[in-house]
């Protein structure tokens, strides 16, 4: 029986990141063999290795899925040719074979040269400029009739991670979730990166950003004085929420309690059930959170901090939200464009107590931005991991507790 084959590349730190063993390893399990020609292996930790692998499969569609599956890591096709492109047929959809990015570094073949693609996340297409030489990731939603978007593989290249100089918790960019597993040095390597990007923020240089997003549990079970320190000293410098973290944040300064419940107090307290539902009339008589700081109505907390110390704030609606607040976001298409608007920039995400806008601000991400997930529940950081984010580190703990030992690390006196 003849064997279809394929010849690909793989270069980079591919021996102590496992990539090509993870490659092999996909190869024998989808029905393919290989032949490693070409094989160098780096002296030092800092010179990279290379290897070219035949791959035969029994079948050219077999092939083909082989190929697929091996990209992500870095696996590029021998024969070098120009990306192939077709025309989107209508406004909102792509060419029927378009190629569906990762969330690592990608290029494209232009012209015989090798193009950075801009602004890449997981699950989008690639849209081309020939006259311009340049490439993009472009999300469904946002295609016109006729924009250039790459088919096919031929000519894309997906570049693996290096493992970064700083051996920290983020040093191996791989998901790790464990209830188990202490966390203290973990939160010590994550305030070692927010001072290092406060520095660099108040520099003016880019990337430096430090991302937050949070659910309504980080009022609820405390972590409010925390994080609103975290803004004030300004390791926080984006913000994405819903409408209830907002509301239940400043219901707690005008009422003392977090979903009627007393912060102080260690009790529901009567009539507490309304103490939102009378924040949220009370913020939209007065028309803007911003309005509502500026006039003093709204004193302390988290939103107060956003506004004087200029965080950028993107607050993304559910169905299920109250009032909601003016500034929130109810398109969900919309709000996912105005969060994308802020990821360049970030240099590190914490994304803490909130499932929906963990995995939403996950998928946003490149792999190159170090993220964090904390969660009570390990079936947060989890769910993050197994959609693609592997380069996030997973805390099982509750928000209040790692909010408030992060705060304790960088300063912050009890």
């Amino acid at each position: 029986m003849s064997l279809c084959q394929e010849s690909v590349y793989l270069q980079g730190h591919i021996i102590d990141s496992l990539v090509l063993a993870k490659v092999l390893d996909l190869i024998l399990m989808m029905g393919g063999t290989f032949d490693l020609e070409d094989v160098h292996i780096g002296t030092t930790r800092a010179e990279p290795s290379r290897a070219r692998i035949v791959i035969r499969a029994p079948s050219n569609a077999l092939l083909n899925d082989i190929l697929k599956a091996i990209q992500p890591h870095g696996a590029s096709i021998e024969r070098e040719a120009d990306c192939r492109t077709a025309d989107a047929p209508s406004d909102g959809i792509f060419p029927e074979d378009f190629y569906a990015t990762t969330h690592l570094p990608t290029e494209v073949r232009l012209r015989g040269q090798w193009v950075d693609v801009d602004r890449i996340e997981m699950d989008l297409g690639i849209l081309v400029d020939h006259q311009a030489s340049t490439a993009r990731a472009v999300p469904i939603g946002e295609v016109r009739r006729g924009d250039r978007i790459v088919v096919g593989r031929e000519g894309v290249r997906v570049i693996p991670l290096q493992r970064p100089q700083e051996r920290d918790v983020f040093g191996f960019m791989e998901s790790q979730v464990s209830a188990e597993r202490p966390h203290n040095h973990i939160i010590a390597d994550i305030a070692t990166r927010m001072r290092r990007l406060r520095e660099r923020h108040q520099q003016g240089q880019i990337d430096s950003n430090v991302l937050l997003a949070g659910g309504p549990a980080i009022i609820h079970a405390g972590g409010r004085e925390a994080m609103t320190w975290l803004i004030e000293q300004g390791f926080i410098h984006i913000l994405f929420c819903g409408n209830a973290l907002a509301a239940h944040d400043m219901e707690a300064d005008l009422f003392g309690t977090s979903l009627g419940y007393g912060l102080t107090a260690g009790r529901t307290v009567l009539y507490g059930h309304e103490h939102h539902l009378r924040t949220i009339n009370r913020i939209r008589s007065i028309g803007s959170i911003e309005a509502a700081v500026t006039s003093g109505v709204i004193k302390h907390g988290i939103m107060a901090a956003c506004v004087r110390q200029g965080v950028s704030v993107v607050m993304a609606g559910t169905i299920r939200d109250d009032g909601p607040l003016p500034g929130v976001i109810t398109d969900s298409v919309l709000a996912q464009s105005a969060m994308r608007a802020m990821i360049p920039g970030v240099g590190l995400a914490l994304l803490v107590a909130s499932t929906l806008h963990s995995v939403a601000t996950g998928n946003l991400l490149p792999a190159t931005i170090p993220t964090v997930c904390v969660d009570v529940n390990p079936s947060v950081p989890t769910k993050l991991a197994d959609r693609g984010s592997f380069q996030a580190v997973g805390l099982v703990m509750d928000a209040a507790s790692f909010l408030s030992e992060l705060a304790r690390v960088l300063g912050r006196s009890t």
